[in-house]
Order: structure tokens, then sequence, then C-alpha cells
């Protein structure tokens, strides 16, 4: 088997794990952390908030150490310090004890999600260059379908304390040699064979696929556009994910949301295998416009008409473009602007998207603390994700 496969399986593995503590883990450390000491929201959401900042403040220091040094020691310091950060979030007494544990899993996040996998998967293929980024960034699917009811499921039985310190040693435990075995080379060339597993350059000369727009001298606010669009877009959907739990709770229970953050999940994968059948044939820049206005109209529906039927309907087709929205974005520059320094060059991408997109939980935080319930800030977030769809489809134009 083409190791360039192997890769993607670690990183699925390594996505898996990233998101269920990071991206939807906030929503359970957000739920739990109030629930235990009774801190308001919007002071939460502001240290979960600086989990993000930090994370975008380092997006292209990522990129760039994984384009000089390869992935094991830039993904094996982001391990160590996603998990110490998880399990001292258990240990906290004061508000302000939050934020230095969430700087440490923003450090693990930045390294350990969009930017850290796609610039480990980008250097192995070029024909299947979208489809084993979408392969690869699968697997936070699964962090969210099994992720969020078995983090509910261990803090329920060992406490917040305990259950977080033993969440963050067997995340360390399994993904630390996952990583120094599997992802010790930096490409293709490491082992003389080409992009895809073709011939190296001494024998048959590998596929180079589609020339990049970038290079036929397109212009680089094609790059912002993609930015801007999908920082928006993210901007929208980590304050959602953020809260989901806390928005649900009122009408389903605790355990009840928590299913429905798993079956949001389920929804986020189904849309991933589908992304992954087609993304090499289509615009891609046009299928993440239709993604977000489907999106718009899901967040319309919970704030207009907040029932229990309407919230999971809507939350499951939501759930379905979160794949789309995260997954395309690193594809769109993969596309445009090629493999060459590609992590330093989505790096900047994901510095403006993760920089805005921080903001996300606490705007809704604050936003639901100041009406008093969340139907306001879902307005406001479909007009945000409607802008989100605008500039891309600027951008579209631009590249025509």
């Amino acid at each position: 088997m083409f190791h360039g496969w192997r890769v993607v399986a670690a990183c699925f593995v390594i996505a898996a794990f990233a998101w269920a503590l990071g991206l939807f883990g906030a929503s359970v450390y957000l739920q739990a952390v109030t629930a235990a000491h009774g801190w308001p929201v919007s002071e939460v959401a502001s240290a979960i908030t600086l989990f993000f900042l930090v994370s975008a403040s380092i997006q292209r220091l990522v990129g760039r150490s994984i384009d000089r040094w390869g992935p094991r020691p830039v993904l094996s310091i982001g391990v160590v310090s996603m998990t110490l950060g998880v399990a001292l979030i258990g240990q906290v007494s004061a508000p302000w004890q939050l934020y230095p544990c969430f700087v440490l899993v923003g450090i693990g996040w930045s390294t350990l999600s969009t930017t850290g996998i796609t610039a480990t998967v980008a250097p192995w293929f070029e024909r299947h260059q979208g489809r084993s980024m979408t392969l690869a960034i699968m697997g936070a699917s699964l962090g969210a379908i099994l992720g969020v009811p078995l983090l509910l499921f261990v803090l329920a039985r060992l406490g917040l304390g305990q259950g977080l310190i033993a969440t963050g040693i067997v995340a360390a435990a399994f993904l630390l040699p996952l990583i120094w075995r599997v992802l010790r080379f930096r490409g293709p060339a490491d082992l003389g064979v080409g992009r895809d597993g073709e011939a190296s350059a001494m024998g048959t000369a590998p596929s180079t696929g589609p020339t990049p727009v970038a290079t036929l001298g397109r212009p680089r606010l094609l790059l912002w556009s993609a930015a801007v669009g999908f920082a928006l877009a993210l901007t929208v959907q980590i304050g959602f994910i953020t809260h989901h739990v806390a928005l649900a709770e009122p009408l389903l229970g605790t355990a009840g949301a928590g299913l429905l953050v798993s079956a949001t999940g389920v929804t986020a994968f189904v849309g991933r295998l589908v992304l992954a059948r087609i993304v090499d044939k289509v615009d891609v820049r046009g299928l993440a416009c239709l993604v977000m206005a489907v999106q718009t109209l899901a967040l319309l529906a919970i704030a207009l008409w907040p029932t229990v039927p309407m919230l999971v309907a809507a939350s499951l087709v939501y759930g379905y473009g979160i794949g789309h929205v995260t997954t395309l974005g690193p594809v769109v520059v993969r596309r445009e602007f090629g493999a060459a320094a590609f992590g330093a060059t989505y790096g900047t991408a994901a510095t403006v998207i993760q920089l805005t997109s921080a903001f996300g939980p606490a705007l809704l935080g604050f936003l639901r603390d100041g009406f008093g319930g969340y139907g306001p800030g879902l307005v406001l977030a479909s007009i945000i994700t409607t802008v989100g769809c605008l500039a891309l489809f600027a951008g579209r134009r631009w590249g025509r």
C-alpha cells in the first residue's frame, strides 16, 4: 500500500481525538464547568475563545514548521499540550485559571486540527488531493459522534477533575506512538516515489494534475476571499458547536443534548463521505456557497421555531454542512495554489480564519446572556454566514 494512505489513516485517528477534545469538547467543558462552579456562561465562553485565539495566532508557524521539519515533532508537541490542558481544566477553582488551561488546548488544537492535518497529507497526493484531505479530516466526525457522549459519560462517572485527567492520559497514550511510527516521513520523496504512489522522477514522472490557478497569474485576492468566506462561516459554526449542548439542554435534557450532538456528528460524517466521492470533480467554491446557504436556513429555523422537532431537524441539517465547511477551506487553497509550501500558504489563510472564528463562542455567549436566550444570536449568525457565502461567491467570479 502507498504509504500516503497510511498517513491519511493516521490523520483520521488524530482528527477524531483532536475534534473530540478540542472543538466538540469545548461544548462539554462549557456545560460541565458552568454546572460545577455556577460561573456565568459568557465568562467560561470567553476562556474558550482564548483557546481559538491562541490557535489562530500560530497557524502560519505550524504550517511553516511542518513544511520545514515534517509533521512528527510538530504534532507530538500538540498532543502533549492539548492533553495537558484538558487534564488541568478539571482542576480549576477560579475562573481566571481556565485561561492558561485553554492556552494549552489552543496550542494543541493549532497543530492537530485542519492546518496540521492538511499540511501533513498535502505532499503525498496530487490526483487525489481533495479525497485524501477529506478522508483525513473525516475523523472529526467520529470525534463528534463518539467524543461528546463519551466525555459526558466519563465526567458523570468520575467527576470533572478525575474524568478529564483520565481523558488526557488515554489520548496521549494512544496518539504519541501512532504519530511517532506512521508520520516519520515528510513526503513520498523520502520513499523514492512520486505523489499518489506513482514512479519517481528516475522513472516515469508523476502526474502533476491541473495547473493551480495561482500560477496562471490569478490575483492573490483569491486567497483572501477564501479566508474571509470560511472565516465568517466558521465563526458561526464554532459558536454553534460550542453552545450546542447548552442550546439543546433546556428542551432535551443533558443526555438528550449529548445524543443530539452525536447525531449531528453522524450527519457531518455522512456529509464528508459524500464530499470524498465528489470533491475532486466539482467546483469547490460553488459547493461551499451552497452548503453555507443551507446552513443559514437551518439557523433561522432554530431561532424562529424553537421546538424539539425543529431543533433536532435543523441541527441535523446544519451538521451535514459542518464537514464541508471545515474541509473545503484547505481544498480550495490546495487547488488554487498548489502543493509547494502548502503549509505556509494555507497557514496564512488559517490565521485569518481562526482569528475571526475564535470569537464565535464568546459572541454567541454574550448574545445569549444579553437577550436571555439564543434566538437573536442565531439570527445574527445566519446573517454572518450569508456574508461569508457572498465573499466566496465573489472569489469564484474573480477566479473565472
